[in-house]
C-alpha cells in the first residue's frame, strides 16, 4: 500500500450506513418519561431538541448533561436502551444503500474498516444481529471501550491503536452528525466526511468543519480511494 493511501475507514452506524426510522428519537420519549418529564411542555420540547443537537454523542453523557442527577441519568440511559432494542424488532433496521458495497469494496483494497456508535455495546450489539453484520468489519467499537464517547476523538483513536494504522493522517471518518465531525477533526483524520443520510445538513455538517459531504455511504470508498474529489 503506498505511503499515502487511506488505511482505516471509520463508520458512524445509525443514521451514516444504517436505517434505523428515526428510533433513536422515539426511544427517547420513553427515557424521558422514566426521567420523570413531563408528556409534553417546554421542558420536553426543549429536551427532544438537545437529544436532536448532540445526536451521535454517547447517550449517556447527553442524558447526564441533561437531566444533572446520575441516578436520573442511569435511568433514562436504561429506559432508552430497552426501548431501542425493543423497537429493533417492532420497526427492523436496514443497511443503508450502498453500505454494505461500500466496506466490501474498501477491505478489497486493503482499507480496515471500524463500525463505532453513541449507543452501547449492548445495543450496537443489537442491532449488529439485526443487520448480520457481525463479520462484516475489523472492528467494533461502543463508547465505553474507547474511554470516551463523540465528540471526544477516542472512538477514531482507539481503532487506530488497534487496527495498527499508521498515522492519523492515514484514516478517513464518516457520519452523518456534527459530533461525528468533531471527532474526525480531533483525531486528526486525513478525511472527515459528513452523509446526508441521518440527522443533520449538508449546511450543518459543513459549518462543523466537514472536509467533505457525500450524499450517502455509497459514494464514500470512491473519496477514500481517491476516485472522486
Amino acid at each position: 500500500m503506498p505511503d499515502n493511501d487511506i488505511q482505516l475507514a471509520v463508520f458512524d452506524m445509525a443514521g451514516t450506513t444504517v436505517a434505523d426510522g428515526g428510533l433513536v428519537v422515539r426511544a427517547f420519549d420513553a427515557a424521558a418519561t422514566a426521567a420523570g418529564l413531563d408528556a409534553a411542555g417546554p421542558r420536553r420540547e426543549h429536551a427532544r431538541q438537545y437529544v436532536l443537537d448532540t445526536m451521535g454523542q454517547s447517550k449517556i453523557v447527553v442524558f447526564r448533561a441533561l437531566f444533572g442527577d446520575e441516578d436520573t441519568a442511569q435511568r433514562a440511559n436504561a429506559a432508552f436502551e430497552h426501548a431501542y432494542d425493543a423497537l429493533i424488532d417492532e420497526v427492523g433496521v436496514t443497511a443503508i444503500p450502498g453500505a454494505v458495497e461500500t466496506f466490501e469494496k474498501l477491505r478489497a483494497a486493503g482499507v480496515k474498516i471500524a463500525l463505532t456508535t453513541g449507543f452501547s455495546r449492548g445495543t450496537q450489539d443489537r442491532l449488529l444481529n439485526a443487520l448480520g453484520w457481525n463479520d462484516i468489519a475489523d472492528l467494533t467499537l461502543a463508547p465505553a471501550e474507547a474511554g470516551r464517547g463523540r465528540p471526544y476523538p477516542d472512538l477514531v483513536l482507539t481503532a487506530l491503536l488497534r487496527l495498527e494504522a499508521d498515522a492519523v493522517d492515514r484514516v478517513a471518518v464518516l457520519g452523518d452528525t456534527t459530533s461525528d465531525i468533531a471527532t474526525g477533526l480531533a483525531a486528526g483524520a486525513r478525511i472527515v466526511a459528513g452523509t446526508l443520510t441521518g440527522a443533520h445538513d449538508a449546511e450543518q455538517l459543513r459549518a462543523a468543519g466537514a472536509t467533505h459531504v457525500v450524499a450517502s455511504v455509497a459514494e464514500f470508498a470512491g473519496l477514500v480511494l481517491g476516485e472522486t474529489t
